[in-house]
């Protein structure tokens, strides 16, 4: 099956379970992965068959910057939900980097994987 790729989304959210971080905020890097045939796409070159991604980058954005969570699980969850839900895709895989997570230590990022079907 075919996907698109979309990498590196950078959102400033206020998630965590820790007070600081619901007040402080904190950077959070998404990274999707959709499943979704993609033969007619390439072969009439028409958005109408494949996925607006920056329809999906909006959708993200709004699940990471418009509400509070305590846990990254439920950010990538909420973002599955709705990629889901909103576009003509069989499967979704979703990826959340923390790169400043209140860990003590030296670390790129903590982070969490998902993947969820229709």
């Amino acid at each position: 099956m075919d996907k698109i790729i979309m990498s590196g989304l950078e959102f400033y959210g206020f998630h965590g379970c820790l007070p600081h971080e619901k007040v402080q905020g904190q950077k959070f890097i998404v990274h999707l992965e959709l499943w979704k045939e993609l033969e007619r796409a390439g072969q009439t070159d028409n958005l109408e068959f494949t996925v607006d991604y920056s329809n999906v980058y909006l959708t993200a954005k709004n699940v990471v910057e418009g509400r509070t969570y305590h846990l990254i699980e439920a950010v990538a969850e909420n973002i599955a939900y709705e990629v889901l839900s909103r576009f003509a895709v069989s499967h979704v895989k979703v990826r959340i980097d923390k790169p400043q997570a209140p860990v003590d230590g030296k670390f790129d990022s903590f982070a969490v994987e998902i993947e969820r079907s229709r």
